[in-house]
């Protein structure tokens, strides 16, 4: 408690500073330095009554400040508490003076009110004069100020003790104050203000770290669930919530055992490798990949974390890596053919469907293309689409590829297991390429599989249910296959629900110098140059028979490309055995220069379907060339429409 005597000698340091500007060295330098400040600010020693806010300012300032009021409240009724009836009050204020809340005897909220100490008032120095709030504003340390050091007179009566709350960044967020009558000053007060205020100050910051930890485990694309040491369960994010299908807080304090199992918390693993688990809840089976992360404080396991993505969001993303995707569509088809533009016209219609889809053709053909547009024009279009060919796999690991193993099925698996290509294409469609290939063994296990859409790994015991389009190619004959017993008639009628027959480029004639024109298209666009070709060269490839169809034509057009140092591509530049085939020509040495002439044309015509400006690109005579020597040979085109 504050003597009288303490309190007189300070009265009079005041008056005489007020009255000659001189300071006693009984004064404090803190003290000392605040009454320069004030009277070089002009503050009305006389004064001191505080500054009001208006509604909407005062509003303002209190959603600003909501976060430290939600926090400081609670300590300060707490601590009110242990000091009520002593004549205090408890002031919680911004950083810039605002009074934000009041609590405390009643009596002397009154007599403070009468000087605005009150909630919406400003209490900094430079308007209200020396005092614990806005000299500790200034300070940014401890104040306590006891009657008349205050500057002003209106506030000797009191004595204020004030300590600053700061942020996790050091910076100020506020003051809290502990205000009362003069006589009942005590040093010990000062000391309860800091203790307070550092509460504070440590509750901000757990809130703080509450809130960065919220929207870190919100903001995670994983399911996150929080398990105490007695498999409680504490808390699910809202990823976890979608993943599972209920509704906010539904699962909080069930045992996680009632949905994961005990299995899954067993063995060397658990806590180690991330696994493919199911969720079982309400009759759903959610098929999941789950990493438990034990929680330990101070060594002690306290509970876990258990990380989970649906094995459908999993997939996408292996697809995504693996480029599981269609990236041709019908119109990169490049044809005139009426043949072939009736393929497209068939595949088109095929797509829109769920059944299979066998694609026939040789190799070269454009089968995969024809696959690729299929999953494009279909609904699955936003889907996976895998493809797989079985001739490029060993006969002793198709299974494994097709249908995926579980972890330890056989020598040389994967740790873990692996996803099958069944699996990474649900939702989409599985490309089959080289169907034909399949050894009878595995024919027999992927009819079983077509039968019902359910797929279990190799060493795994639960079959999975899949929504899978199944495309399938072959460069054979299957229908022979099947007659040979190379291939399995079941399966063959399983596959061959809708078919696709891609024809050679051999009988698409017309389509020779319109892909070879858009191959080098191409090539100049993505070398930015202008390269062309001679009529010679373009009557060359029209005479080649092309037993490796488009894909050939690509090659030989790159192959040029490269090797043509000037504008013009030339025939030179094609490959010396490009012709060396005459199994299916006639002999022409024995016939005239205009008998060989008339065989080209005719054969030409043939090619081009009876188009007479394909015939003669292939030949290199121009159109008006071309009806010249029809004309000269008696050669009626239309007779080579087919």
């Amino acid at each position: 408690m504050m003597s009288w005597e303490f309190l007189e000698e300070v009265k009079t340091d005041w008056e005489r500073y007020i009255n000659t500007g001189e300071v006693s060295d009984r004064v404090s330098p803190v003290i000392k330095n605040s009454w320069k400040r004030c009277k070089q600010a002009g503050v009305d020693p006389y004064g001191g009554t505080g500054k009001r806010l208006n509604e909407d300012e005062f509003f303002g300032v209190m959603h600003c400040n909501r976060d430290l009021i939600e926090v400081a409240k609670p300590i300060m009724e707490n601590l009110n508490s242990l000091v009520l009836g002593t004549g205090f009050v408890l002031v919680l204020t911004d950083k810039n003076g605002i009074i934000l809340h009041i609590t405390g005897e009643k009596s002397v909220e009154e007599d403070a009110r009468r000087l605005n100490f009150c909630p919406g008032s400003s209490w900094q120095e430079d308007q209200v004069g020396t005092n614990a709030i806005g000299t500790c504003l200034i300070e940014q340390k401890p104040i306590q100020t006891i009657g008349a050091e205050h500057y002003c007179m209106g506030h000797h009566p009191w004595t204020c003790s004030a300590a600053p709350i700061k942020g996790t960044d050091g910076e100020m967020v506020g003051v809290l104050d502990m205000s009362g009558y003069s006589l009942g000053a005590h040093k010990h007060t000062l000391g309860i203000v800091v203790a307070a205020a550092y509460s504070i100050e440590n509750q901000l910051s757990l809130k703080k770290s509450y809130a960065i930890l919220d929207t870190t485990v919100e903001s995670i694309a994983d399911g996150m669930i929080i398990v105490n040491d007695n498999f409680g369960i504490h808390r699910i994010n809202k990823a976890g919530d979608r993943i599972l299908r209920i509704r906010g807080g539904e699962l909080d304090k069930s045992d996680i055992r009632e949905i994961l199992g005990d299995n899954i918390f067993r063995g060397e693993d658990a806590f180690s490798k991330r696994v493919d688990w199911d969720f079982t809840f309400k009759d759903r089976r959610i098929p999941c990949n789950v990493k438990i992360t034990p929680i330990e404080i101070e060594h002690e396991k306290k509970g876990m974390a258990i990380l989970f993505r649906e094995m459908k969001d999993v997939h996408q993303t292996v697809n995504v890596v693996s480029g599981n995707k269609a990236n041709y569509s019908f119109d990169c088809i490049i044809t005139g053919n009426e043949n072939m533009l009736r393929a497209i016209k068939e595949a088109q219609k095929f797509a829109r469907t769920r059944g299979c889809v066998l694609l026939e053709g040789e190799s070269g053909t454009g089968k995969e293309l024809f696959a690729h547009a299929i999953h494009n024009h279909s609904s699955r279009s936003n889907g996976p689409f895998v493809a797989i060919n079985c001739a490029s796999l060993p006969k002793d690991l198709v299974e494994s590829e097709l249908f995926g193993y579980e972890k330890g099925a056989f020598t040389g698996a994967v740790r873990e297991g692996k996803v099958g290509k069944f699996e990474l294409a649900n939702g989409g469609t599985l490309f089959l390429d080289e169907i034909g290939e399949l050894p009878l063994d595995l024919q027999a296990k992927l009819l079983r599989v077509l039968d019902d859409f359910t797929v279990t790994r190799v060493g795994g015991k639960v079959a999975k249910k899949l929504d899978v389009r199944i495309i399938v190619a072959t460069n054979r004959d299957l229908l022979e296959e099947t007659r040979r017993k190379t291939f399995r008639e079941d399966l063959y009628y399983r596959l061959n629900v809708f078919n696709v027959k891609i024809p050679p480029l051999r009988k698409r004639g017309e389509d020779v110098i319109l892909l070879a024109e858009h191959f080098l298209k191409k090539l100049n666009l993505a070398n930015r140059t202008d390269k062309r070709m001679s009529r010679e060269f373009s009557g060359c490839l029209g005479r080649n028979q092309w037993k490796g169809n488009v894909r050939e034509l690509e090659n030989i057009m790159h192959r040029a490309y490269h090797l043509c140092e000037e504008s013009l591509i030339t025939e030179e530049l094609l490959p010396e055995d490009l012709f060396n085939d005459k199994s299916d020509e006639k002999d022409y040495g024995s016939l005239t220069i205009k008998e060989q002439e008339k065989e080209f044309i005719k054969r030409a015509l043939e090619k081009s379907n009876g188009n007479v400006i394909g015939a003669g690109d292939m030949i290199g005579l121009s159109k008006s060339a071309m009806y010249r020597k029809l004309k000269e040979y008696s050669i009626n085109p239309k007779q080579y429409k087919s």
